[in-house]
């Protein structure tokens, strides 16, 4: 198909700075941001006995007087790469909020007791601007952090607030795209970048400011394969130069070889460590009841979908089919013409590398944009944009552009046309149920984790009904066991009948859940 191929799916108490334990990039000039690095040393080896970051009894509660935190210690020495990791929900990015800052000082209607101390600061006590030169943080959402409408000012904004000089600013971005090989993010309206590209600029911005601590809240979450990678040997990079990472992360794989410890978190405590070893050793069994996605690489890079037979033309006639589709912004085609048809039943992911225009297609194909050329057609009969929305559900990415209710219950109803029956009530609760969200009927949409909101979308989406469902993205943010989950409903949507179309870079996803694999390119 023309600008795809067609595979298989293989691929403040006192404020001071302890000087022994932090020194930012900010404060001090030269540091090295370029270059890859094949080893490091061990956290023995490489660590300071003084934690640079520590969590004393630390517990979070709600507005709501839920406990989102309970009774959390941790220690964590300098060069240290530690991994929080379990299902969503559990608490991990509380945790990281607490590091950084962000709870209680923009999020003070979280009550926090216990002692932070992180670079000798407490976070909640001092001045957030000095807490900032020492810890950088890469959000789950990383629109959530953007400051400004083009990708330079952004990867220079944070150098600017700290008073860095002009020369050193510039030295100190170019350093770091080369490092990231991040070139092609430079002169860019942020607003039209894909979300993988907004998460690799999220990372430049942060790791251009050279802090001591690197809060990470899974940072892969929309990278494509060569992306991770290429985070991947730049956190080995700034481990080995003694700076200390922090990471949430369900997309174990990437982060296998680099972790010193994995710390299990299960209903706001941490119930467990890991040592690498052990975390490579745990049974598939174990693991994917821990909600843990796969450790070894190699076994991602295994997966595979059953083939899908060629199907005949009386066939092709059932179902979703693009001609010659693409589509234009700013008098530019987005991608190259596709050809791709998804039988009624099917599940047809779409993968490629991030900002090759996979989102830009479900989007048209949902009838949201509206320079198109080529043809839509369903059983047939073609469609034009109108009739497209009519037909097509689409759970966006960023799934905050379409939560709206002020509850999870009032979000579904939403989604049945406003609702109300004991007939919509049964099946808006068979739907939560199967994605785990029953216990949260109550809960506003946007204090969920990201996990949960994503498979919110898709139960809306499901509800909705339509001929067709495009996903963006389904299961970013998504343990396991929440993942599998996800696969399960889509395969039984796609055995009522309905066509789907998944853009994904989770192969654990791809093996489970899609008949066929389309590749995209430049």
């Amino acid at each position: 198909m023309p600008g795809c191929r067609r595979a298989s799916a293989g691929e403040n108490g006192a404020v001071r700075e302890d000087a022994a334990t932090c020194d930012s990039a900010v404060t001090r000039e030269g540091a090295d941001a370029s270059g890859r690095v094949r080893g490091r040393a061990s956290a023995t080896s490489r660590a300071d006995d003084a934690p640079v970051v520590e969590l004393r009894g630390v517990s979070c509660t709600a507005p709501d007087g839920s406990r989102i935190l309970d009774d959390v210690s941790l220690s964590v020495r300098r060069g240290e790469c530690v991994l929080l990791c379990g299902r969503s929900g559990m608490g991990k990015t509380t945790i990281t909020k607490c590091v950084n800052g962000l709870i209680p000082q923009f999020e003070p209607a979280v009550e926090r007791t216990g002692e932070v101390r992180v670079c000798g600061l407490d976070p909640a006590a001092c001045e957030m601007y000095e807490l900032a030169l020492r810890v950088g943080s890469v959000f789950q959402n990383p629109k959530s952090q953007f400051f400004n409408l083009t990708s330079n000012d952004e990867l220079a904004f944070g150098l600017e607030a700290a008073g860095v000089d002009a020369e050193v600013i510039e030295r100190r971005v170019g350093e770091t795209v080369r490092a990231l090989r991040a070139e092609r993010l430079l002169d860019r309206d942020v607003t039209k970048m894909s979300g993988g590209e907004k998460q690799s600029l999220v990372f430049a911005s942060v790791d251009a400011m050279g802090p001591d601590v690197y809060v990470l809240d899974e940072p892969t979450a929309n990278l494509d394969a060569e992306a991770a990678r290429i985070l991947h040997d730049h956190v080995a990079s700034i481990l080995a130069r003694g700076k200390t990472v922090i990471v949430a992360e369900h997309r174990l794989h990437f982060m296998a070889d680099l972790v010193d410890r994995a710390l299990l978190v299960e209903g706001g405590r941490i119930v467990r460590e890991l040592a690498p070893d052990e975390l490579r050793a745990l049974p598939a069994s174990e693991r994917e009841r821990l909600g843990l996605r796969a450790v070894d690489p190699a076994d991602v890079l295994a997966l595979r979908c059953p083939p899908t037979p060629r199907p005949a033309r009386a066939l092709l006639e059932r179902g979703l089919s693009l001609r010659g589709f693409s589509c234009s912004r700013a008098g530019r085609r987005a991608f190259p013409p596709v050809d791709l048809d998804v039988l009624r039943g099917a599940v047809a992911g779409v993968m490629g590398g991030n900002g090759v225009g996979k989102t830009t297609l479900l989007r048209a194909v949902a009838g949201l944009e509206r320079a198109t050329e080529g043809t839509v057609a369903f059983d047939g009969h073609p469609l034009d944009a109108r009739a497209r929305r009519r037909t097509c559900s689409l759970v966006m990415q960023d799934v905050n552009h379409q939560l709206f209710g002020d509850s999870v219950r009032s979000e579904c109803e939403l989604a049945l046309g406003g609702a109300a029956s004991d007939a919509a009530a049964e099946r808006i609760a068979e739907v939560l149920s199967a994605l785990d969200l029953e216990l949260l009927p109550t809960r506003h949409p946007m204090a969920l984790s990201g996990g949960q909101k994503q498979r919110l979308a898709v139960a809306c989406a499901l509800l909705a009904r339509r001929e067709v469902l495009l996903l963006d993205e389904p299961t970013s943010g998504l343990d396991f066991g929440h993942m599998v989950d996800v696969s399960r409903l889509v395969r039984r949507l796609a055995e009522r009948g309905i066509s789907i179309v998944v853009v994904t870079h989770d192969r654990e996803f791809i093996s489970r859940c899609c008949d066929s694999v389309y590749h995209m390119g430049d």
